[in-house]
């Protein structure tokens, strides 16, 4: 078989997350969506938030190039001209804060956007551009304080909680997630439309940066489930919590006609990216089988998942003409032990499936990425695995069955070689798993 015209595995599968990236570019899926806008007049003021927040402002100020702004971005991204440019003449204010565990910068500007959303006047339109990471960037603490709120976050990602667990109980202790913020601004008699980024399965825009401007399906009573499965106590937040249950505090906004003023799409998903990778592969002369974008759980078991499916195909025989590469998406999550080594959800993944796989003495490359450019606590973005790299790290002495109980994948692959580091992409539409069988 052969992967011309890329002589080496790795250059195919770093050039199919490029590409990927490049196709699913935040700035083009917003500029291609404003381009079919049939409102004629320019929203009032535009909201950007999450990992994309850049990338989509600066295509909304291309379109829109006096209307005021705010934007809360993760630390590590960098400014456009356009932006920069913007920000400088005081067109609009930036706020960068900490991801995934909120900071005092990120409450600071939630706080100054409800002030803007409170002077907007009646029919004025919000432009919001959301994405992943918002959450975080997101927090303006109800009922607790923001030491607790970290204290909360910490326990939960180390938990193993799904996004939608997290955010679940986020959404009940902010005055912006969950429909707030969206309530905030319809009570002036505004209207909303909301342009968002998905990095969640199902592509549900109430879980997407905790939904600030969609109804929110869930209940005080849900977030307090969350925590009894997980076996969190943290009184302040149960106390606030409980209170909610009683009927003491306002539930987050439940569907209804209130929202009709409100127009929420989803402009991008993880579903996206895969077809841009696997276009790219089979442009380069590799069969390409997208397995699906909902993958989720523990690292560890879809690992075995996806090497059971990869000796399937072996067992079965690959074509002769050209090799197969097996795409899936999702987001796994990892339960973290007591003293957690570097990594993230991509590179424990990868990890687990070098172990799985050894049993078989057949080739295989692949490549576990997060599409945002980060993987866990580590400076990946996640990491390659290549015929060889158990007997490497073997020769350098390096165990992968240790590293993998002590969550310290980011040190084996970087040790390897094995690590991809991209920094910060200015995107987040989840996770891309690219596995080739030769």
């Amino acid at each position: 078989m052969s992967l011309a015209p890329f002589a080496d595995p790795r250059a195919l599968l770093e050039a199919t997350y490029g590409a990927a990236l490049r196709a699913t570019d935040a700035g083009g899926l917003v500029r291609a969506r404003l381009q079919q806008r049939v409102n004629p007049f320019p929203p009032a003021l535009i909201l950007a938030f999450g990992k994309a927040s850049l990338p989509m402002l600066d295509a909304a100020l291309a379109v829109f190039p006096d209307v005021r702004f705010l934007a809360l971005a993760p630390d590590g991204l960098d400014l456009s001209p356009g932006v920069q440019a913007a920000v400088q003449a005081h067109q609009g204010e930036l706020h960068f804060a900490r991801h995934p565990v909120p900071d005092e910068r990120g409450v600071r500007g939630a706080m100054r956007l409800l002030e803007l959303v409170s002077g907007l006047q009646p029919g004025a339109e919000l432009l919001v551009l959301g994405s992943g990471g918002g959450s975080a960037l997101l927090c303006a603490p109800w009922g607790i304080t923001l030491l607790q709120k970290q204290a909360l976050t910490r326990d939960l990602l180390a938990s193993g909680a799904s996004i939608h667990d997290l955010n679940t109980v986020r959404k009940h202790l902010s005055q912006v997630k969950g429909g707030r913020l969206a309530q905030a601004a319809l009570q002036r008699g505004a209207v909303i439309t909301a342009l968002l980024l998905s990095d969640v399965i199902g592509d549900d825009p109430s879980v997407i940066a905790s939904g600030p401007t969609v109804p929110d399906p869930s209940t005080f009573a849900d977030a307090l489930t969350v925590l009894d499965r997980f076996g969190l106590d943290h009184p302040a937040v149960r106390a606030h919590l409980h209170r909610g249950v009683q009927g003491e505090l306002s539930e987050t906004p439940k569907p209804g006609p209130a929202f009709a003023a409100v127009q929420t799409e989803v402009i991008g998903s993880n579903r996206l990216l895969l077809e841009a990778a696997a276009a790219h592969l089979e442009a380069s002369g590799v069969r390409a089988i997208i397995l699906g974008d909902a993958f989720e759980g523990e690292a560890r078991e879809l690992a075995a998942l996806h090497a059971a499916v990869l000796r399937g195909v072996y067992t079965l025989g690959t074509p002769a003409a050209a090799p197969v590469a097996l795409l899936s998406g999702g987001e796994a999550t990892v339960t973290l032990g007591p003293t957690p080594g570097i990594g993230g959800r991509n590179q424990e993944f990868a990890l687990a499936l070098l172990l799985d796989w050894a049993e078989l003495n057949r080739p295989v490359w692949g490549l576990s990425a997060g599409s945002d450019g980060i993987d866990g606590a580590s400076a990946a973005a996640g990491a390659f695995l290549t015929p060889d790299s158990l007997e490497r790290a073997h020769a350098l002495g390096l165990s992968a069955a240790d590293a993998l109980v002590r969550h310290d994948s980011g040190s084996f692959f970087a040790a390897l070689g094995d690590a991809l580091t991209t920094g910060p992409s200015g995107q987040n539409l989840n996770d891309l798993r690219v596995l080739l069988a030769l």
